[in-house]
């Protein structure tokens, strides 16, 4: 089993996350189907993000996962956050954020197969 603490996620207050319901390392890998370190890769390739809890733990929002996979075109607007310098809890803050522009959370577009939209968006932000 990976160790959590070892997962590089930055520290500090996540505001719009709190409302998505998060996951263990260990959870998330059992929704995926995978070991724990193949979630910790993912952490580190930067194929999916977490945040951290109060004892200082990685948390994978519930809602980056759909069926038994990370939701499809996240990655890449994890990228494109990436680039404008966002850290990982600002990402998930993102992604949690209503967007009357959408009209939802940008991860709820994503969920809906509306990348496209989203990827406008996180190029956006990063200007």
């Amino acid at each position: 089993m990976a160790d959590e603490s070892m997962i590089p996620v930055p520290a500090g207050p996540v505001s719009a996350s709190a409302a998505l319901e998060s996951l263990s390392v260990a959870e998330a890998a059992q929704v995926l189907g995978v070991a724990p370190n193949r979630v910790a890769q993912l952490l580190r390739e930067g194929q999916l993000v977490a945040s951290r809890d109060a004892t200082g733990r990685a948390r994978v929002p519930a809602a980056f996962l759909q069926a038994g996979a990370v939701v499809k075109g996240l990655p890449g607007v994890i990228t494109l956050l990436r680039d404008a310098r966002f850290s990982d809890d600002e990402i998930v803050d993102w992604l949690a954020r209503e967007d009357d522009s959408l009209p939802g959370r940008p991860i709820e577009a994503l969920r809906e197969d509306r990348g496209g939209e989203v990827k406008r968006r996180a190029q956006a932000a990063g200007f």
